[in-house]
């Protein structure tokens, strides 16, 4: 799979949804990310990221954002999406920075 395929987060969230990437996932304490459709709390080492897409707004720097595609040693998997640069939320990538990226298979 090639990373930053998709034109926009929506898209790249709706391809995402349609590949049982359901879930969307909150930080919380700054150590946690809960599910917030069961309300299961998973710590960093707990989950993994499948894959990442980076997106640049055309001319806002507010849309700068990343969305990662997770999956939890549970079989959670959901949807995480982050700003970068100046609008980041330094706990959400402090967070992130933990998770394992999952190893991708060659093609």
């Amino acid at each position: 799979m090639k990373l930053n395929q998709y034109t926009s987060v929506a898209h790249a969230t709706q391809a995402l949804r349609k590949r049982g990437f359901k879930d969307d996932f909150k930080l919380e304490d700054k150590k946690w990310m809960r599910n917030l459709s069961n309300k299961k709390k998973y710590k960093s080492g707990d989950m993994s990221i499948v894959e990442y897409h980076r997106f640049e707004g055309m001319s806002n720097p507010s849309d700068l954002s990343i969305l990662f595609a997770v999956e939890t040693h549970s079989g959670d998997k959901g949807i995480i999406v982050s700003s970068y640069g100046i609008y980041a939320d330094m706990d959400l990538v402090e967070f992130l920075d933990k998770v394992r990226v999952k190893e991708r298979a060659s093609a």
